[in-house]
């Protein structure tokens, strides 16, 4: 049966996405079959892979929403392994539409249980809030991990974030576990990111993942082309990277 992993911070320009598709592609590297759920109403995950949001006829709105059959939805990318069910600026409205549905908290999880027969991996890409969107993807998970930048004022964020956790873990979700937190954006030479990891190192020891995700030019440059990193720049640090990560997530998991 496959593992359901949600990637989510409520802040904004953390790395969420471009962590989601670089592990998500990564995943597929190694060998595994994945699927890349876009529940961003924003849709970057979707233009990560090169998917153009106004030519989709279906998008996640219509899988959570409309009921429409998951084969309605998802798409087969190009790179080898990864699907994705994309999503489109309607998808906005479905914090209303889950939020006015009896049991709307769980109507991913009732979805997407079928697909754990087809896929290895289920990644959901979150929107940066703790909305009803967010509550949906951790109800549905097996873990969550935290892409999170590597400044001392994210620290705070993570704070909130572990504990609108524990209140997910409690309410709907009992075996929702944290299971890992990513430093992304780090700059080793900079005393500043070293200091942030020592906090990090001192109040989450075991949850901190070995890998960080360094800041790499080739990471804005692949996001822009609609690639994942290692199929633009196989080499690049910012591939080796997160292979080492996804690699490190299979462990954990």
């Amino acid at each position: 049966m496959g593992k359901i992993i949600a990637f989510a911070n409520q802040k904004g320009g953390v790395g969420k996405t471009t962590s989601a598709v670089n592990i998500a592609a990564s995943l597929g590297v190694l060998g595994y079959r994945v699927l890349l759920i876009d529940l961003d109403p924003q849709g970057n995950a979707t233009s990560g892979l090169g998917i153009l949001k106004k030519n989709l006829k279906k998008a996640v709105f219509d899988f959570l929403v409309e009921d429409a059959p998951a084969e309605e939805v998802i798409l087969d990318t190009q790179y080898p392994g990864l699907s994705l069910i994309p999503t489109q600026t309607t998808l906005a409205r479905a914090e209303y539409e889950l939020g006015a549905t009896e049991g709307g908290e769980y109507i991913m999880r009732q979805k997407l249980e079928p697909l754990r027969k087809t896929y290895d991996y289920i990644i959901i890409d979150c929107p940066p809030s703790l909305g009803m969107l967010t509550v949906n993807a951790m109800a549905s998970s097996d873990g969550v991990v935290i892409p999170m930048q590597c400044e001392f004022f994210a620290l705070e964020g993570l704070s909130q974030l572990v504990f609108t956790i524990s209140r997910i873990r409690t309410h709907y979700n009992q075996s929702l576990a944290v299971i890992g937190i990513l430093v992304t954006m780090y700059n080793g030479r900079l005393r500043h990111s070293e200091l942030v990891l020592e906090e990090l190192r001192k109040h989450y020891p075991e949850k901190l993942f070995e890998t960080s995700i360094s800041r790499n030019v080739k990471l804005s440059e692949a996001s822009g082309n609609g690639m994942p990193v290692y199929y633009y720049a196989k080499r690049s640090k910012g591939a080796q990277d997160y292979l080492s990560v996804a690699k490190e997530l299979l462990e954990r998991i």
